[in-house]
């Protein structure tokens, strides 16, 4: 019976992994619609301090902190050195997965 526990368990394991790594992967075209529906307005002139998509620079000391850092930021608002940003930049209606595809978008073009 202890053998059958331990099968299970390490199965639940495994699935466990796979599924998070499966979901782990953003989709970046649904991150592009989303930033040019909700994230454009702030990000494409540096209004409030945004950091501008395709700035290297600008970009550079966020992407270091980490994508996860980075989506907590967008979805509960953030105030930092350079500015502020509206918690869910000010879309109220935005969803989890649809900040991390942007974060996701605005990254890959800001590397």
């Amino acid at each position: 019976m202890s053998r059958f526990i331990s099968t299970a368990i390490c199965t639940l394991f495994v699935c466990s992994i796979c599924s998070s790594v499966a979901s782990a992967a953003p989709d970046l075209a649904a991150g592009k619609k989303t930033f040019e529906t909700s994230c454009v307005t702030c990000h494409k002139t540096g209004l409030m301090g945004a950091p501008k998509l395709g700035d290297k620079v600008d970009w550079a000391p966020r992407i270091k902190q980490g994508v996860p850092v980075l989506v907590s930021h967008a979805e509960k608002g953030f105030t930092g050195k350079k500015g502020t940003m509206p918690a869910k930049g000010g879309t109220a209606t935005l969803k989890t997965a649809e900040i991390t595809n942007a974060v996701a978008y605005m990254v890959k073009s800001s590397k």
